[in-house]
């Protein structure tokens, strides 16, 4: 049985998906990065998040993004564990698909 989709596809706002994938790719680095450098927790935290960027529907997308947004907190953040090469180019990617995903947001709704 297939999930059923909700809203418009992914394709129908490139944008959107364009700025997902790009997330991917930097996430893809970061959790290379956590994995050479010996940091699992790191690893486990950010593995699935690569993956979820590729293939969630525009629904999912922001609880994604928001995940991957939250390794960067005040006290606990990956930018303590990994180098600044790899972990400001994810956030940047991120940051760049939020404001995609406000933009559609305030556009549609």
């Amino acid at each position: 049985m297939t999930a059923a989709r909700r809203g418009p596809a992914r394709h129908e706002r490139p944008a959107i998906d364009d700025a997902a994938m790009r997330a991917a790719r930097a996430g893809d680095r970061m959790v290379a990065a956590a994995r050479d450098g010996g940091h699992d927790r790191w690893v486990r935290y950010l593995e699935p998040l690569p993956d979820r960027l590729r293939d969630d529907d525009l629904a999912d997308l922001r609880r994604t993004a928001m995940r991957a947004r939250s390794a960067y907190g005040p006290k606990d953040s990956v930018r303590d564990a990994l180098p600044w090469d790899v972990t400001e180019p994810f956030l940047d990617a991120i940051d760049r698909l939020l404001k995609e995903l406000a933009r559609r947001d305030a556009t549609e709704g």
